[in-house]
């Protein structure tokens, strides 16, 4: 991952909120003949000081059979990006950049049991879909549930190391951040407003 000094918050608990809102994260292992990638919607616990990321897959698909093969995984959550023109500064005759928000977890994954799978549907459905309205999970039929379990997997995965570059200009000075706050509000690249507002709280 590449890192520098003033990309890097000392703070976890902005890096802990940043991966619950960006959730739908890449999970990539080792498959049997290439890496193998998933994205996958994951619910983050904290038990203690130990970190666990829990979701569910499609069985018999590759990243199933690869991650059977070989438990250790890489998550990435990332933010939308932004392109900095280095025209913005104060002094240009530098290379323009990207801005971006990304965090990389290392760790092990283990599949669960039916109940675990199940588990695994319910706690995701409860926290995106409101309780007694139609597409909660107390009105899904029971039969089409049992029949989900069949082909879908639930996992645990123990993060082992996580690592974060959020990087928004902060080996800029003042000004120069202000300027590209500035630029980026007058732009309509996606991108462009969340990076702008990211940068806006760091000032």
């Amino acid at each position: 991952m590449y890192k520098m000094a003033p990309f890097i918050k000392d703070d976890d608990s902005e890096v802990l909120r940043f991966i619950g809102q960006n959730n739908f994260a890449l999970v990539t292992g080792i498959g049997m003949e290439y890496p193998v990638a998933s994205q996958l919607p994951l619910e983050i616990i904290k038990e203690n000081d130990q970190l666990f990321f829990l979701g569910h897959l499609m069985r018999n698909t590759d990243h199933h059979t690869g991650f059977l093969k070989n438990p250790k995984v890489l998550i990435v959550f990332t933010s939308p990006h932004a392109f900095i023109d280095a025209g913005w500064y104060t002094n240009p005759a530098v290379a323009s950049t990207v801005n971006y928000m990304s965090v990389h977890a290392q760790g092990e994954l283990v599949f669960t049991d039916e109940k675990g799978t199940y588990d695994a549907i319910k706690e995701v459905t409860n926290k995106h879909i409101e309780q007694g309205t139609p597409g909660s999970f107390e009105n899904i039929p029971s039969d089409y549930v049992d029949q989900m379990l069949k082909a879908i997997v639930g996992f645990r995965i123990e993060v082992k190391n996580l690592q974060h570059v959020f990087k928004l200009s902060q080996n800029r000075d003042k000004s120069d951040r202000e300027n590209i706050i500035k630029k980026l509000l007058t732009r309509s690249n996606e991108g462009d407003a969340f990076i702008a507002g990211e940068m806006q709280k760091r000032l």
